[in-house]
């Protein structure tokens, strides 16, 4: 937590306390820059001590644990509706041979789950996890109404593609109508799964579509998400979907360019273990360079999202090419000592960082002491 050292203009004959609920790890800090300015004589010491009794520390994270008990009790509810169908077996057995009833049940039921979180949303918009656990009902029951449709239209292996193409399309409709942020994200899912099923053996093309396999094609679909997230940015149309669909694309992006990094542009594995490990660097060149460009970028623009792919998926480049050219050639105790030791570099490094950051907020807390603010 950065606080300026700027002064402080506060506001005269305030009849009660603004109250800042903060975290206690924070607390410390914030009490300390007070303790700073005071004297520097940028507060007066009334002014500093209104300011730190304003403080609320909160003695535990609830916004937390409520997002996790959501995610937690839809888990839960998928599961005990899993084993309702089980046990129901003559409603399942219904429901499998009349797939259009089965459609027109599960279309009802997303309909009310998505009119109960707007309605929800509309009257407590802060209990924001409660209310996209309804949209995300919504979303399951959106995608098991679509698979019995694809029954009841019989479209069998050939074009199923098409059922994650028509959720891709509903999801981003809905997801674009009210807004969520949650139903977009499932939309951008099942883009990616379309455009995997389509582009692949149901295309007729194989292995290969347009000279490229699987990871190949998906970094070209990873840029093209990140460049749609900068249409948003810059267009202003769609600004609350900017990120979604920037982290997203980024995601497709580089779980693809890590893929090619190991399998590189072959379609079928006999091919691939023909292949000599220093054929395949070239690819992870490519893969290295794309997690600089973004770092880089991240640095210049002050994106801590690229910055954080660019970092991650450099380590995971660095250390796939560790397991692959080492785990053979060395005895295993030496390679998890360079892999041990290695690690405890990194750390280093990222506490002295850390430390120095510190240093320059003004604080000369110890690692313990920081530790025991926590």
């Amino acid at each position: 937590m950065r606080l300026s050292r700027r002064p402080v203009c506060l506001p005269c004959g305030l009849k009660r306390e603004a109250i800042l609920q903060i975290q206690r790890k924070d607390a410390k800090s914030v009490r300390r820059v007070l303790g700073e300015w005071e004297e520097e004589r940028l507060l007066t010491p009334e002014q500093a001590g209104k300011l730190s009794a304003s403080l609320d520390i909160i003695p535990f994270d609830w916004r937390r644990l409520a997002k996790y008990c959501f995610w937690i009790a839809i888990i839960c509810l998928v599961i005990a509706f899993a084993a309702l169908l089980a046990d129901l077996k003559k409603l399942f057995d219904l429901l499998w041979r009349r797939p259009s009833l089965g459609c027109l049940l599960f279309a009802v039921l997303a309909a009310a789950a998505f009119f109960f979180g707007l309605r929800r949303r509309a009257r407590t918009p802060d209990r924001i996890f409660s209310n996209e656990a309804f949209f995300l009902l919504g979303v399951l029951a959106v995608a098991t109404a679509i698979t019995f449709l694809g029954l009841a239209l019989d479209m069998g292996n050939k074009r199923f593609s098409l059922l994650f193409l028509l959720a891709a399309l509903v999801y981003a409709g809905l997801g674009l109508w009210f807004p969520s942020k949650l139903v977009w994200l499932f939309a951008l899912l099942s883009l990616g799964s379309w455009f995997g099923t389509e582009t692949g053996y149901l295309s007729g093309w194989g292995a290969y579509w347009l000279g490229m396999n699987y990871p190949v094609r998906f970094v070209f679909f990873g840029l093209g998400l990140t460049g749609l997230s900068y249409l948003f940015k810059i267009s202003g149309t769609f600004q609350d979907f900017c990120k979604t669909t920037y982290i997203m694309g980024l995601l497709y992006l580089f779980i693809a360019l890590w893929i090619m990094s190991i399998f590189g542009n072959y379609g079928d594995m006999y091919r691939w273990t023909k292949a000599g490990k220093f054929e395949l660097f070239s690819w992870s060149l490519l893969f290295g360079g794309a997690a600089l460009a973004v770092i880089v970028l991240g640095l210049k623009y002050d994106d801590a999202v690229s910055r954080g792919f660019g970092l991650t998926f450099l380590f995971i480049n660095l250390y796939t090419k560790f397991f692959e050219y080492f785990w053979d050639s060395l005895h295993k105790a030496l390679f998890f000592a360079i892999l041990g030791v290695s690690f405890w570099l990194i750390g280093s490094r990222a506490e002295r960082i850390w430390l120095l950051g510190q240093r320059r907020l003004g604080r000369e807390d110890t690692p313990a002491k920081a530790m025991e603010e926590g």
